[in-house]
């Protein structure tokens, strides 16, 4: 997926991942907190929940990144915006990688509360609800906060995370582009779930939400419709991209950036044959990667992995 820093102000980096902050995170924020509930004595705790609320969002895109770099992914980036957060990982595309990678956000939720059960247990048990009540309040309401993102970031719906799970589980069975059709085909009914819930709760979030997956969802089904469509070429033999094992398309795919001739780079050495102009290397044309000619000829010698 493609990144961007539009907008955004840079935060900080950690790991090799820069984290930014969208603009537009500022005025949902004043908005939030001013209109949230009044259950502390003063503002300060609800500025208190609503970072935390974005610490546990910035924690769980960190799952995904270094998931993602474990199975040799490229992840570099983190963009929080008001609805929560985006981290602009790419895989190898092998399901087993893509799960992996997806799997990781939620688990990070998993983990926490426990974590964050124990706290509100100590807490509760040093008698915190009588002495300092307004720190327990916020402790309760950040374990909240993390079961409902996890529940939410769980449904099977696309491009949720839940969503994402299935297709890349449907991917062993399915293959590719057939699993990312029915992910994003069944993503649909979440989207009518969607519009449902914001005008039965009359929440202009539920229908920014339902926005959000629609747009994906169609985005999701034309890139499977594409991706059937490359499937069908046919390959040529003797070669390999060293990211997704996938054998190169057979013609003509090739466009020379110098003069705009059409070729195929495997039959004329990476060179274009109407003006001779050499390529250092190739791109893949399944996952978008960029590898030299001979990298090529000995992946096909490369073990497979998840």
């Amino acid at each position: 997926m493609a990144s961007t820093r539009e907008g955004s102000i840079r935060l900080f980096q950690f790991a090799g991942v820069d984290v930014f902050l969208h603009w537009s995170w500022f005025l949902v924020a004043v908005y939030e907190i001013q209109g949230g509930q009044k259950r502390y004595s003063s503002v300060g705790w609800n500025i208190a929940e609503y970072l935390a609320l974005f610490l546990i969002v910035t924690l769980h895109e960190f799952g995904h990144a270094m998931a993602c770099r474990q199975v040799g992914g490229t992840a570099n980036q983190i963009v929080l915006w008001p609805l929560g957060g985006t981290a602009y990982v790419d895989p190898p595309p092998r399901p087993g990688a893509t799960l992996w990678s997806i799997a990781a956000g939620p688990l990070v939720n998993v983990v926490l509360v426990p974590l964050l059960f124990g706290v509100c247990a100590f807490a509760r048990a040093a008698g915190w609800p009588t002495v300092l009540p307004d720190l327990y309040r916020l402790l309760r309401s950040v374990l909240f906060l993390d079961v409902v993102l996890l529940v939410f970031n769980i449904l099977p719906i696309y491009p949720l995370d839940g969503g994402q799970i299935l297709r890349s589980l449907l991917w062993f069975l399915l293959g590719r582009a057939r699993s990312l059709m029915v992910a994003a085909s069944l993503g649909f009914v979440g989207v009518a779930g969607f519009i449902g819930l914001a005008i039965w709760r009359h929440s202009i979030w539920f229908a920014v939400l339902a926005f959000f997956m629609l747009m994906n969802c169609w985005g999701g089904l034309q890139h499977a419709r594409g991706l059937l469509q490359l499937a069908k070429l046919p390959r040529r033999i003797g070669y390999q991209c060293p990211n997704c094992r996938t054998a190169p398309a057979l013609g003509a795919f090739w466009k020379c950036s110098n003069c705009g001739q059409a070729f195929d780079t495997f039959q004329t050495g990476a060179s274009c044959p109407q003006c001779r102009a050499h390529y250092d290397e190739t791109k893949c044309m399944d996952c978008g990667k960029s590898y030299p000619m001979h990298a090529w000829a000995s992946a096909t010698l490369m073990p497979t992995g998840i």
